[in-house]
């Protein structure tokens, strides 16, 4: 085979992973991928474009790039708790069920900083990102409401978006999953 036809190929390989890629809101998928990025558009971490593998999206000081968020964290760390909580656990956790327990712990300071920091943790699991529970607990012991204001911001630019709540999410992922066209290869396969 000539390096053109070589080339023409690789070229309609590369258009058909662009639809895919439009198809599947970003998400660099090729040929051989293209199925496994849309059957996964509801999994944590699979429908995110450009993000870094075992990095944050978002500093911890970076609190004002969600101004809403911020005032809510600072008037009541509680609320973004539960949400980010009720998203972290996949509903197994009602956000009001957590955000009673933190406000309850939150009396005794000590307990309320160690309940939060495991789901830092959690979160952190998910996405593969890198850290250790001592840098959770301490992102929680000194600053609480940066640390919540950022893993809320995490699950927002995962896809997420924690104050409609888990089951609302996943309503909202399923209705992508519908609506989204299998991408199509140009052409036959040439060897």
């Amino acid at each position: 085979m000539d390096e053109d036809a070589s080339s023409d190929t690789w070229g309609e390989v590369q258009a058909a992973a662009g639809v895919a890629q439009a198809a599947t809101g970003g998400v660099q998928a090729t040929p051989a991928t293209a199925h496994f990025s849309q059957a996964n558009v509801g999994a944590p971490g699979h429908n995110v474009p450009n993000a870094n593998v075992g990095e944050w999206t978002t500093s911890l000081c970076g609190c004002f790039g969600d101004i809403s968020n911020c005032f809510i964290t600072c008037v009541s760390p509680c609320i973004t708790f539960g949400q980010n909580a009720e998203i972290i656990d996949r509903g197994n956790i009602a956000c009001m069920r957590a955000a009673s327990l933190c406000c309850l712990l939150s009396s005794t300071w000590i307990f309320s900083f160690f309940y939060t920091c495991t789901y830092r943790t959690k979160l952190r699991g998910l996405y593969s990102i890198r850290g250790n529970q001592c840098g959770d607990c301490f992102a929680h012991l000194c600053c609480q409401p940066c640390a919540l204001c950022q893993e809320y911001r995490e699950l927002k630019n995962r896809g997420f978006n924690p104050s409609f709540g888990w089951v609302a999410n996943q309503e909202r992922r399923t209705q992508q999953v519908k609506t989204m066209d299998p991408p199509s290869v140009p052409g036959k396969m040439i060897r």
